[in-house]
């Protein structure tokens, strides 16, 4: 059984910023373990909440969005992301990822999952969205986005997340959702 109201074990005694930059700060705090020992902890707080768009056509055609990955030093494929203001809607946010990347526009939205993405060194939350009713417009790329566009079957990108070409996890999470919830068998 799910219990949401475990008591905290570890106790804070002291916090302080070691690095901020307009997306994250990284906070290092002295505390005392579960185990009663002290220790350090760190954590990277995001300024944002990542959105992810699985966008899925009349075909069950999804769109995925490559780009190099600085962090990793690769290529990496992943559904449209990006990030919106912690105090604004994440669907408004959401609607212009999408846009900007892609060039689509959804009528219909659905939220389909909220993830932590690494929670044991990050408070970063994301939100992931199934978008259909798709219509084209434009791309508004950002300055430091180098974007390619790829249409194609939803079950060839649950392939690829199966075959650990998809390794992003909110795309990870997202595609597979959306595949069970229309059905298809992984």
């Amino acid at each position: 059984m799910l219990n949401h109201s475990e008591a905290n074990p570890w106790k804070t005694i002291t916090s302080k910023v070691v690095y901020e930059n307009p997306w994250i700060r990284v906070q290092e705090d002295e505390v005392i373990t579960p185990a009663g020992k002290p220790g350090i902890y760190g954590t990277v707080h995001f300024k944002n909440k990542a959105l992810g768009i699985v966008p899925l056509d009349a075909e069950n055609y999804t769109y995925l969005v490559g780009q190099y990955r600085y962090p990793l030093k690769e290529y990496s494929w992943e559904i449209p992301m990006g990030g919106g203001k912690l105090d604004q809607d994440i669907l408004l946010n959401a609607q212009r990822e999408l846009k900007e990347e892609t060039g689509l526009i959804a009528q219909k939205w659905t939220k389909i999952a909220r993830i932590h993405t690494s929670n044991s060194v990050t408070d970063e939350e994301s939100f992931v969205f199934l978008a259909e009713e798709l219509t084209h417009s434009y791309t508004e790329f950002e300055e430091t986005e180098v974007l390619k566009i790829w249409r194609l079957p939803l079950t060839e990108a649950v392939e690829m997340v199966m075959n650990n070409q998809i390794t992003d996890s909110i795309s990870v999470g997202g595609l597979l959702k959306v595949a069970l919830l229309k059905g298809i068998r992984l």
